[in-house]
């Protein structure tokens, strides 16, 4: 009755696999690096926009409370819930800014910083990782298939391989996750 459903499921499914072919070796050292940073007191802020706002806060919220199971609290913080910073910024100092002043503010030497993007191309965004390699922060993006901008811009990129707003964002839901499992088991 509706094909465009088994479409869309045949989709995801071949982006899956595709997923797990090209970013299990990315992913794999992003957790390293966030396991690491987090056993020496760093903290992991996360940041994108739409969409990957709300990534943004579901990951640090897995951090900071649990994933799936009770054990201490990580310090992931998320840069899109702040209403009063990110309005003041925007008014002040342009959208642009809204996350590389809050990475000046907050960020410290060590830190990392995981930017979310499905076209890799958000001036915001950019803004945000420049700041953050200027302050010492390990940059590293979710992005589509092409990495857009951020590519050469962090220092480790998680490319999900396709052109699909929904199915990259499916993927960022599914990396993000794995991350938050893999930082929870370690340091449970």
């Amino acid at each position: 009755m509706y094909p465009a459903l088994d479409s869309a499921f045949e989709e995801h499914a071949a982006v899956l696999s595709r997923v797990r072919q090209t970013c299990l070796e990315p992913l794999e050292r992003l957790i390293e690096e966030a396991a690491t940073r987090l056993s020496n007191g760093a903290k992991i802020l996360f940041f994108g926009n739409g969409g990957s706002a709300a990534d943004a806060q579901h990951f640090a919220t897995e951090l900071t409370i649990r994933f799936a199971k009770d054990r201490r609290a990580l310090a992931g913080l998320a840069l899109t819930t702040d209403t009063s910073a990110l309005t003041a910024c925007g008014n002040d100092f342009g959208y642009d800014q809204i996350f590389s002043r809050q990475i000046e503010a907050l960020g410290r030497a060590g830190d990392l910083a995981i930017a979310i993007s499905t076209s890799g191309n958000s001036p915001n965004i950019l803004a945000a990782v420049r700041q953050a390699k200027a302050s010492g922060i390990f940059t590293a993006a979710f992005t589509g298939e092409t990495g857009g901008k951020l590519r050469g811009a962090v220092d480790l990129l998680i490319a999900v391989p396709s052109q699909t707003t929904a199915r990259i964002q499916e993927m960022h839901s599914l990396l993000g996750h794995l991350l938050c499992q893999e930082i929870e088991a370690r340091l449970a």
